[in-house]
């Protein structure tokens, strides 16, 4: 059966419904919350419990204007801030309206490593960013709804979610950075991962060494560095081991050995960060 969704505006609620029936989601129109960032609850099978979607634009919006829009994916579940907050970050530094973009931070109810379980309805982490944050802001905000307008920022396990994101759906992001993360990691069980990918079989779908190899000649482009790897805090090993990879398979993409800085979002990485992206 087809599975593609659509999305209908109703009052008070957005709705996203599937042709089957069990995959369902109700967006709530948006709230402002005290920083002026714009917050929005949702419901869906693709998760066991209410998360959110909290969308920073620039504070002057042209008409008819497109904006890149940069997803900040979390590292953590629910609204936890142990490792800071990236859209504050963002917001702090006022990057939204420095690079005229649009920054989109989706909570997700269990630990993120953004992978559909196997079995596991309720842990569908993919698919509910696939299927329905990404498509739910190309339809209702200003933001260049093509690949290259739709960029993933990361860190930590969010950097490995960025790239295995943009490695498993190349057609859909543009490019994706990962700061200070466990990119080598070769099997499931380690920072809270095992409950979330199920099975060592399932890891191996969303393995980003796996991926580099199977998806070389897709980012192989000099001309576009579609893969951002950057600083360290614990994870310079990894780093180093991912950057000799792809130099071995001839992928295209952008490194920076350094600073070091501490593991977390307020660490002075996100400027830069963004920098890469929209800066050049």
């Amino acid at each position: 059966m087809n599975r593609a969704s659509a999305l209908f505006l109703m009052v008070g609620v957005i709705v996203v419904s599937s042709l089957q029936a069990e995959e369902t989601t109700t967006i709530s129109e948006p709230k402002r919350g005290d920083t002026g960032v714009l917050i929005h609850e949702v419901q869906s099978s693709y998760q066991a419990g209410t998360t959110l979607i909290r969308v920073l634009q620039p504070d002057t919006l042209l008409i008819d204007k497109k904006y890149p829009v940069i997803y900040v994916l979390p590292v953590e579940a629910g609204t936890e801030s142990r490792y800071g907050d990236g859209l504050s970050e963002v917001k702090k530094l006022d990057l939204h309206n420095k690079f005229g973009a649009v920054f989109v931070a989706p909570t997700f109810f269990h630990l993120p490593w953004y992978a559909d379980h196997p079995t596991n309805a309720a842990i569908r982490q993919e698919s509910f960013f696939i299927k329905v944050i990404v498509p739910f802001i190309d339809k209702n905000y200003p933001v260049r709804a093509e690949t290259e307008g739709r960029l993933l920022l990361g860190f930590s396990k969010s950097g490995w979610g960025a790239w295995s994101l943009i490695l498993r759906h190349p057609d859909l992001f543009g490019k994706a950075i990962a700061w200070d993360a466990p990119l080598m990691m070769a099997k499931p069980g380690m920072y809270g991962s095992g409950d979330i990918f199920g099975t060592a079989d399932n890891f191996e779908n969303y393995r980003v060494s796996k991926l580099l190899v199977d998806n070389a000649d897709k980012f192989s482009n000099e001309k576009k560095k579609r893969l951002v790897l950057m600083g360290y805090g614990n994870f310079r090993a990894e780093h180093v081991r991912v950057q000799a990879m792809m130099d071995e398979l001839k992928i295209a993409h952008e490194y920076r050995d350094g600073p070091e800085r501490k593991h977390d979002w307020h660490s002075g990485w996100v400027n830069e960060a963004v920098e890469l992206f929209l800066g050049q």
